[in-house]
């Protein structure tokens, strides 16, 4: 299996493991939420809000277009502290998103 396609099965993994702890959203933020420069929006998203309208889709477009992905990532570190705050079991998301945190660095 490719980089990339080990890459796109994380991030349907992420999302799927996201649905079945309840924290996929329904409902897009507004245009201006997702506008943030800050990293994550921290501004004016939660965590899981940026990796399901963020993360995920900017990823998934660049495997699609087969553009060049970031050659360090270390988001892994950001939902270790987000996901100390949320009532449920996030031990495998946290691993899936260390695991995409290691993809991404071994592409390059």
């Amino acid at each position: 299996m490719s980089q990339h396609q080990q890459l796109t099965q994380l991030l349907d993994e992420v999302e799927r493991e996201m649905r079945a702890l309840d924290l996929w959203q329904a409902t897009a933020p507004s245009a201006e939420a997702l506008a943030s420069v800050q990293p994550f929006c921290i501004d004016t998203l939660s965590f899981c809000e940026w990796v399901q309208w963020l993360m995920v889709p900017r990823f998934t477009a660049m495997i699609e277009r087969r553009q060049p992905l970031p050659a360090s990532s270390d988001i892994a570190s950001m939902a270790e502290e987000v996901f100390k705050e949320i009532d449920a079991d996030t031990g495998q998301l946290l691993r899936l998103i260390a695991e995409i945190d290691s993809t991404l660095r071994a592409l390059h």
